[in-house]
């Protein structure tokens, strides 16, 4: 059984600074700001570039101009934040991560296709991501396009690599990631994306396509880590509900910084959705509260993580990295 989306979060500015505010005053802030955030994704991401450069055909494999062009984009830079919430997931489950690692590189792939395909003319048509020309301006679009599908293709065989732990088999968590990435949540998700474009979405529009397009391929990556782990069933909700709300907060944030901040910044264009005529947060709520829904969300985030003690300290300080970041 899916779980459940959760209910819209309070909307009242107050309300979600004060919810905010009660975290950076507990306990766990004190933990967590001891932990050294660029260091633990810099040494995570590296395993997870390492295990990802042994798993995707070299970029000498025949045909070799499919796979320079999916290397090009898996490769292209970033924090492999979703493949680090996997192995984060599972490690707050007390679990081995090396078990982990097949799903965290599967998760990555999802990943890099989506964002390929998003960037075609057809979609967003973004020329920049992470600072380098996007892919079809590199090799085409007809390229882009198969680099993307390969991609999507090579994750569930990479799935098939996963050791299945006692709770979870290899079919659930293929269903986990096919539902995620399929028509019900990423490709939903992106329909609706297009669809808001030059009309004014609601509220709630907006959110679902938010929950459906960034929150659950984050919310995916952390139950896989969790199934890996061989997480009980509340220790899935709890990870599960943390998803949802980081994968929201995240594009909220997105959206203000596409409003309000600069390319060299970014490393990609900015203002795409003004000049799309794009509903967003930003947009139909203003920036500072988006700002402020975010917080709650983040706040709520953190409180679902008080079963894992100090497992979670990662996912604790990713939380508030999702909600301070500038890029």
């Amino acid at each position: 059984m899916r779980p459940a989306i959760a209910k819209n979060p309070p909307r009242d500015k107050n309300f979600a600074c004060e919810k905010a505010l009660s975290f950076l005053a507990s306990p766990a802030m004190s933990k967590t700001t001891r932990f050294n955030l660029d260091q633990y994704f810099t040494r995570v991401s590296s395993r997870v570039n390492v295990a990802l450069d042994k798993l995707i055909p070299d970029d000498t494999v025949e045909p070799p101009t499919i796979h320079k062009a999916m290397r090009y984009s898996l490769f292209a830079g970033g924090k492999r934040i979703r493949p680090v919430l996997t192995l984060a997931a599972c490690d707050a489950v007390n679990g081995k991560s090396a078990n982990a690692m097949p799903l965290a590189c599967a998760v990555e792939c999802i990943h890099t296709y989506s964002l390929i395909h998003d960037d075609l003319p057809c979609m967003d048509d973004d020329d920049l991501r992470r600072g380098k020309p996007t892919n079809h301006k590199i090799f085409g679009e007809g390229i882009a396009v198969l680099a993307g599908d390969a991609l999507l293709t090579q994750a569930f065989e990479l799935i098939a690599l996963a050791k299945p732990p006692c709770r979870y088999t290899i079919a659930t968590m293929v269903q986990e990631l096919a539902f995620a990435s399929g028509s019900l949540r990423l490709i939903a998700g992106q329909v609706q994306d297009l669809e808001n474009e030059s009309r004014r979405a609601t509220l709630d529009e907006v959110r679902t396509t938010h929950m459906n397009k960034t929150a659950a391929l984050l919310t995916a990556a952390l139950r896989l880590g969790a199934m890996a782990g061989n997480a009980t069933a509340p220790q899935l909700g709890r990870l599960t509900k943390y998803g949802q709300d980081i994968g929201l907060a995240f594009q909220i944030i997105d959206d203000v910084l596409d409003a309000t901040s600069s390319k060299e910044v970014m490393g990609k264009s900015v203002h795409a959705d003004q000049k799309n005529r794009k509903s967003t947060y930003a947009s139909v709520l203003g920036v500072e509260k988006s700002r402020a829904l975010a917080a709650s969300l983040i706040a709520d985030a953190h409180r679902q993580l008080a079963i894992f003690g100090n497992r979670a300290t990662p996912l604790h300080v990713i939380a508030d990295f999702f909600l301070t970041r500038k890029h």
